[in-house]
């Protein structure tokens, strides 16, 4: 017997591609931005190295950070309160703080030091997002209490703004023409 709430099945599969699209993209950037400063350091390029760590310190500030805190609401707040998934999302809440810790040590370093901690942005960043794709967001698809379509509707943080464009033109129940 379905529940009258049930969800939409071809919304939830729109939402985790629209979830795992901009995870990738983010990923992505990131990558280039920590190589272009680990470059300039390797280099001894003090000119280079300023202007990346100067875009990489304002890309976290501006992308990654609101991304994680946009999390800690809508996505995580449902799995939290299921005992299945409350220590996913305590881990990942921890991962969060850890990636936090890392940008503020990332803005006050340079050199080796502010590499390094690019590096590590970066690794923790693909486990956490590695996390996320693999086991949270698949266990909100397949709760049948959460939806992953509803908690990420209208966050570019968390999709990215064509997704969120795109929900607002294909609203649940609107008449698409």
């Amino acid at each position: 017997m379905t529940t009258p709430n049930a969800k939409d099945a071809g919304e939830e599969a729109h939402a985790l591609a629209a979830v795992e699209a901009h995870h990738a993209g983010m990923l992505t950037r990131l990558n280039a931005l920590v190589a272009a400063l680990t470059h300039a350091v390797k280099a001894g390029d003090a000119v280079a190295e300023h202007d990346a760590h100067g875009v990489l310190v304002e890309w976290c500030e501006t992308e990654l950070v609101p991304h994680a805190l946009a999390e800690e609401g809508p996505l995580y707040g449902g799995p939290a309160a299921a005992p299945e998934g409350r220590l996913l999302v305590a881990g990942m809440l921890a991962e969060h703080q850890v990636i936090v810790g890392l940008v503020e040590k990332l803005r006050a370093s340079a050199g080796v030091d502010a590499a390094v901690a690019a590096g590590a942005i970066g690794q923790i960043f693909a486990l956490h997002l590695d996390k996320e794709n693999r086991l949270l967001m698949p266990f909100i698809v397949e709760s049948p209490d959460l939806s992953l379509a509803t908690a990420v509707a209208g966050l570019h943080e968390l999709v990215g703004e064509a997704h969120v464009h795109d929900a607002h033109r294909h609203k649940p129940g609107a008449v698409n023409g």
